[in-house]
């Protein structure tokens, strides 16, 4: 019986271990912003709720409650977001520039590219934004998150298909 709980206690020391060191890869291979100053302009919690806006065709449902994270994010010419997620969508309004979005599953590395005025819709799984142009560029974000939880959490690049 000894012996056996003795295994189980290597075991699980093997496994957090294992763990941890994966954590550390994952941290030194992620890709940090560079060039892009985030600034918080606020973060509210919302019950749940349910909308439907006929005229806009529109719907959207909170089971239970969220939070919604608005910032600004200000990007320097030749600016990288870094390769990160978030754990809901996210709604960015590009209002200063131009922004490149890239997906973190899109082997083709084919940027989406947003102007000033219009918007693009991250899913949560996975993208960096990159302003490529020679002029500062501005964002807005609205992040849908986990109530009190982090809203984004660092990616490493993506491989040789994408991997600035």
């Amino acid at each position: 019986m000894k012996n056996m709980e003795g295994r189980t206690k290597k075991l699980t020391l093997g496994l957090l271990c294992g763990l941890v060191f994966v954590g550390y890869i994952v941290t030194v291979w992620a890709n940090p912003p560079s060039g892009v100053t985030p600034t918080l302009i606020g973060r509210g919690t919302f019950d749940d709720f349910k909308l439907h806006a006929d005229n806009l065709d529109f719907k959207v449902e909170a089971k239970s409650q969220i939070d919604l994270v608005v910032r600004t994010n200000d990007y320097l010419p030749g600016a990288s977001s870094g390769w990160h997620t978030h754990p809901g969508p996210v709604f960015i309004t590009v209002t200063q520039g131009e922004l490149s979005f890239y997906e973190v599953d899109d082997p083709t590395c084919s940027p989406t590219v947003v102007t000033a005025g219009h918007g693009y819709v991250d899913t949560g799984h996975g993208h960096i934004g990159r302003n490529l142009t020679g002029n500062p560029a501005r964002d807005v974000a609205v992040v849908v998150a986990p109530v009190g939880a982090p809203f984004r959490s660092e990616l490493p690049a993506p491989g040789p298909y994408c991997s600035f």
